[in-house]
């Protein structure tokens, strides 16, 4: 991407020291662009901002200051899409602090594609990542693209999912991130960083070199938000990050979806407390885009080959296979309990287990606990 005389003082006024979002946008309301803020007089200046934001406004485009960006841009596939250009979500002009620029890594087709966003907790349970990455598949087959944050658990999960998607848009997915586009966070995410950069998109307001700093994550999360039609939460305890993206996702009008859990389980008390709060409950993928109407068309044909579309994963064990995993049910258990349920012996529970677990329905838990993740 080639950066014209526009974009530098796009860039100019975005790293003006001391200037937030809502004074850079009185300023290019009262002026017009940019360039003509850098052109007004000090006295017109001072009109709208602090004085010394003026003095640094006054000062004009530093080169040194734009340069990291430029040479950024060197890299086809790398841009930087203003508050001017056609290729800025729309989606976040109807929110009430869109960022005034955008780092994009990757595809720039995805930036106004009809998309849902799938957050939840850092520390999920092995249910909640198969939910997050079976949802998300499901969904970025049908063409919705899957946004979230890149952070451990939930997020990452979703990533994958989207981007295994074999619909018409395969790889349909954005990640929104707290730091600059020049750094991975967290650094073990690096592999999938790179498989988003290629198929899907990576995206930042923050300016390169930003470090993952925490007052960055909360206001990442307005944009997951903004640039979505809703927000999915599958797993988050009361204190998750993910409830204020969807708080975020309610102020903005946006729908917001989520999947209960057991009732003892710390990753499910968020969710609960959205269910109360009016959030939609969701169980299958097909509940979600019934409750977005004609935004994606879904085939019946494709809605009955996918299981998580219908909600019938795990049901086609037969026989007494069929019988146990009614009696693991979807909590933690130990051995003692499940054979007093199941009137098994200690080491046929343990034969069936090791099978439920190879072929991926259980997960063995610490403490000698199991729970069914499908």
């Amino acid at each position: 991407m080639q950066a014209d005389a526009s974009l530098k003082a796009w860039l100019a006024l975005s790293l003006t020291r001391g200037l937030g979002g809502e004074s850079a946008r009185r300023l290019l309301k009262e002026f017009g662009s940019p360039d003509a803020v850098f052109a007004a007089s000090s006295g017109s200046l001072k009109s709208i901002v602090k004085a010394e934001i003026a003095a640094e406004i006054g000062k004009g485009i530093d080169d040194e200051q734009i340069a990291p960006a430029l040479a950024w841009l060197e890299d086809g596939n790398n841009h930087i899409v203003t508050l001017a250009d056609g290729d800025y979500p729309q989606a976040l002009l109807n929110i009430s602090d869109p960022p005034l620029l955008l780092y994009v890594k990757g595809r720039l087709d995805l930036l106004n594609r009809a998309a849902l966003a799938i957050v939840g907790s850092r520390n999920a349970t092995p249910q909640g990542l198969n939910n997050a990455e079976a949802f998300a598949k499901s969904l970025s087959d049908t063409g919705l693209c899957i946004i979230s944050g890149m952070a451990h658990g939930i997020d990452a999960a979703a990533h994958r999912g989207a981007l295994r998607g074999s619909g018409n848009n395969p790889g349909s997915s954005i990640a929104v991130v707290g730091t600059g586009l020049d750094k991975v966070y967290p650094a073990a995410n690096r592999d999938l960083a790179h498989a988003l950069a290629s198929q899907g998109t990576l995206i930042s307001e923050f300016p390169l070199g930003t470090p993952p700093l925490a007052a960055n994550f909360p206001r990442r999360n307005r944009i997951i938000s903004g640039m979505s039609t809703g927000c999915l939460v599958v797993e988050a305890s009361l204190q998750s990050g993910s409830l204020i993206t969807a708080r975020l996702a309610l102020e903005q009008g946006r729908d917001v979806f989520a999947i209960p859990g057991s009732i003892h389980a710390p990753q499910s008390k968020g969710c609960h407390a959205l269910l109360k709060q009016g959030a939609k409950l969701v169980e299958t993928a097909q509940d979600i885009l019934e409750e977005l109407g004609g935004l994606i068309t879904v085939s019946v044909a494709a809605a009955a080959r996918d299981p998580v579309m219908t909600g019938m994963q795990g049901l086609e064990a037969q026989g007494s296979n069929s019988a146990l995993l009614g009696h693991l049910g979807f909590d933690p258990v130990d051995l003692d309990t499940l054979g007093k349920r199941s009137g098994l012996t200690i080491a046929e529970l343990s034969a069936m287990l090791l099978t439920f677990e190879l072929e991926g329905r259980i997960s063995a838990l610490p403490g000698g606990l199991y729970q069914r993740i499908h």
